[in-house]
């Protein structure tokens, strides 16, 4: 009942403070399914997860010439709350920034709405060798977290209030930057009201794009420099830093899109580690190595939205001294490009199938 309570007062909050003339705010409650995608979450499958997300949604009018691109995406802020109702998870509390995308014309009443978000979640009950030593999905406190909702709206049915329903993916895991971290996602169906701080939509006027819808570049290569921290799948082997290293070329096939080709070079300290206490475990068979460095190949596509794109790549590491984790591995990233749209700045997650290897920082220059 408390979380309930809390979920009204932080509604109540947000429509006497906000003093927007283009904004809504929204909650939702969801009840769905822990999606089982390795053996050890067999564990957890006590009850179905439940929660509720609470977001603050700032809509577009075209002020920026890339609004009408993407048919006027609305920009918010959301908080979660998940009890995945095992006494092994705990509960989850997130933060995260999100776009909603809508994949019909605006003026319609009754909208079907795309949202991506991403943010930091902490954990309530991570793993701990002697208390909670079957939590292989978060092993720290604090994880990152992103969740995608497709769902139904329909706004002003009754004095500014109306109502969504749909369904949600929620992951979250701590990017393997500590073991262990299989992570957790869930599936759920979710359902809702909006309280509009709005003008009535009908009385606004969307400003079209001043830029061409058409567009071409040359072919631009782009470097980058990544790194951060992550411990290998052997728990407590012990965390260390690791480098990156990215050569790619990007054409430009429109306004939004381009594709990639290109290599990355891994370093990472923890693959001697690793090796090493592989060896020393019976039935494991290793080919003699001495050199832990990583070189793979990749195919992407990038999706730019201002200055804020998203890069998706796979690929295939073509120098791969030892078997650990798979040859092949997908990345997600998110990159900030700056004033002279040259220079930008990254975070990429990398991941062999539902299994994270690192969350990824760094700096790049697109030429």
């Amino acid at each position: 009942m408390k979380k309930y309570l809390l979920a009204f007062f932080v509604l109540g909050a947000l429509k006497c403070f906000s003093q927007s003339t283009s904004s809504y705010i929204q909650a939702d409650y969801f009840y769905g399914n822990i999606i089982a995608h390795s053996p050890d979450a067999n564990a957890f499958l006590q009850g179905h997860p439940t929660g509720f997300f609470i977001s603050y949604n700032k809509k577009s009018f075209g002020e920026e010439s890339w609004q009408e691109h993407y048919n006027y995406p609305d920009f918010g802020y959301s908080i979660g709350y998940q009890n995945y109702h095992s006494s092994i998870l705990g509960k989850l509390y997130a933060i995260y920034g999100h776009y909603n995308f809508y994949l019909r014309n605006k003026a319609r009443k009754n909208q079907l709405i795309f949202r991506a978000g991403i943010g930091l979640a902490y954990n309530t009950n991570p793993y701990n060798k002697v208390t909670n030593n079957k939590n292989t999905a978060f092993g720290t406190h604090l994880n990152s977290s992103t969740y995608f909702k497709l769902y139904y709206q329909r706004n002003n049915l009754f004095k500014g209030i109306g109502v969504t329903a749909g369904l949600t993916f929620v992951h979250a895991s701590n990017s393997n930057i500590k073991s262990p971290n299989s992570g957790v996602n869930i599936w759920a169906f979710t359902v809702g009201a909006n309280y509009q701080l709005s003008k009535p939509e009908e009385a606004i006027t969307y400003i079209p794009s001043s830029e061409p819808k058409k567009m071409t570049e040359p072919v631009k290569l782009n470097i980058a420099v990544r790194g951060g921290v992550n411990e290998s799948e052997i728990i407590g082997s012990g965390v260390k830093p690791f480098f990156v290293a990215s050569v790619y070329a990007d054409k430009r096939l429109n306004r939004k899109s381009a594709i990639q080709v290109g290599a990355d070079l891994y370093l990472s300290p923890i693959l001697r580690d690793y090796y090493e206490l592989s060896l020393t475990l019976p039935h494991v068979n290793l080919k003699e190595t001495h050199d832990f460095s990583r070189i793979g190949v990749f195919i992407g596509h990038e999706l730019f939205i201002n200055k804020l794109s998203v890069e998706t790549q796979l690929g295939y590491y073509v120098k791969y001294p030892f078997t650990y984790e798979g040859r092949v591995y997908e990345t997600l990233g998110l990159k900030r490009y700056l004033k002279n749209n040259k220079w930008f700045a990254t975070i990429r997650l990398k991941a062999h199938a539902a299994n994270a290897e690192t969350v990824e920082f760094g700096v790049g220059i697109r030429l």
